[in-house]
């Protein structure tokens, strides 16, 4: 359905992709191509919004979640990152059990619905330590949704354990494991992963792992790391197969795009994104992303005046609460640590938008005085 205002634009290759959007028509990866080369933001931006009202109205979601960063001990030596830590550095750590049970607690009240747990690849810890941490998490907060251990965090654990990735997520979904977050896919090209992560699983791996745990139920997101060494037909060649894996499994709730932040990693001698790359890499997802139910401007990441903006350029989702977030402040965030609720919604109402508190599955929390209910 057209909007309102009639699509405008002076970049021939927009008006193509223009009919196909408004066809409801798949666009390929020359399409792409052209919305990441486009100067026209706005067109670009009109078009994206166009698909993002037509699946969610004004709805924006946002959800009251704490992030648990278990250990920063990685074995990993990623130039893209700044969180990991060798095990004799300073500023290494790793909790003891009841210690990441009182960080839980610290953060907790009725209003959280979700823990987001992700950490390093720790040499040393056993594959039974997640399943404690995951079970006495579920033992002691039971309604409380579990967002733990992305594709290479499961995959590592898998080889510790010598076990095959299917049976390493089938015990950690007996353990508690309710849906996997989508961090550690950076970007799937092997030419850019070996400059960034050549440590991690390939781009491939992933897929696979991200396959295995859609097909045992456990849903999860999907990331895309910009603004380093990619080109376009990096990010083109990335989002092309999460649609295609998506259009496999229909496993993927949420695609967020992570702009890269260089300080203290070794790649720091590269510039920060844009604002406009920010607000356009929101965009291009959205239009490319056709099978994601969600895409998420992340406010810890974008800030939060880009990510309302990004409200009304694709994004439907800004995340949440985030209290005490260290992988990315660790690597010169300069945002809060986390944002009050009411904030969150003062922020979506601004932006013209219609605040739904959410779980973890997309399901609407109802909160009065007295309870807190999700809707079914």
């Amino acid at each position: 359905m057209e909007r309102a205002h009639p699509f405008q634009t002076d970049d021939s290759r927009l008006h193509p992709i223009h009919a196909k959007v408004v066809a409801r028509e798949r666009l390929t990866a020359d399409d792409a191509l052209a919305l990441y080369r486009t100067g026209d933001i706005l067109a670009v931006g009109w078009l994206a919004n166009s698909v993002r009202e037509r699946m969610h109205g004004d709805k924006t979601y946002f959800n009251v979640n704490r992030h648990i960063n278990p250990t920063n001990v990685c074995v990993a030596a990623c130039r893209l990152c700044a969180f990991g830590r060798k095990k004799d550095s300073p500023g290494a750590y790793t909790m003891a059990l009841e210690e990441a049970f009182k960080t839980a607690a610290s953060g907790y009240s009725e209003a959280v619905t979700e823990f987001h747990i992700v950490g390093g690849l720790h040499p040393d810890l056993p594959f039974q330590y997640f399943l404690d941490l995951i079970s006495g998490l579920k033992e002691r907060f039971p309604h409380v949704h579990l967002k733990a251990f992305t594709m290479v965090e499961v995959a590592y654990l898998s080889k510790r354990a010598k076990l095959s990735v299917s049976e390493t997520l089938a015990q950690l979904k007996a353990a508690g494991v309710d849906s996997l977050p989508g961090g550690g896919a950076e970007i799937f090209s092997d030419r850019v992963r070996h400059i960034i992560c050549d440590h991690k699983i390939d781009g491939n791996q992933w897929l696979d792992t991200a396959r295995l745990a859609h097909q045992m139920g456990l849903k999860s997101n999907a990331t895309m790391l910009y603004g380093h060494v990619e080109n376009d037909d990096d990010r083109v060649d990335h989002l092309l197969k999460l649609r295609a894996l998506q259009d496999e499994t229909r496993g993927f709730q949420t695609f967020i795009p992570l702009a890269f932040h260089p300080e203290h990693t070794a790649l720091q001698h590269l510039a920060k994104t844009t604002g406009m790359l920010d607000i356009k890499q929101i965009a291009v997802s959205r239009l490319v992303l056709d099978n994601f139910p969600h895409i998420k401007a992340y406010w810890q990441m974008m800030t939060a005046k880009i990510a309302q903006i990004a409200l009304r350029f694709g994004a439907d989702d800004i995340d949440g609460t985030v209290v005490e977030e260290k992988i990315y402040h660790d690597a010169g965030a300069t945002t809060p640590q986390g944002m009050r609720r009411e904030e969150l919604m003062r922020l979506i109402r601004e932006a013209g938008r219609d605040p739904v508190e959410r779980d973890t599955l997309y399901r609407p929390v109802i909160r009065d005085e007295m309870a807190v209910t999700v809707a079914v």
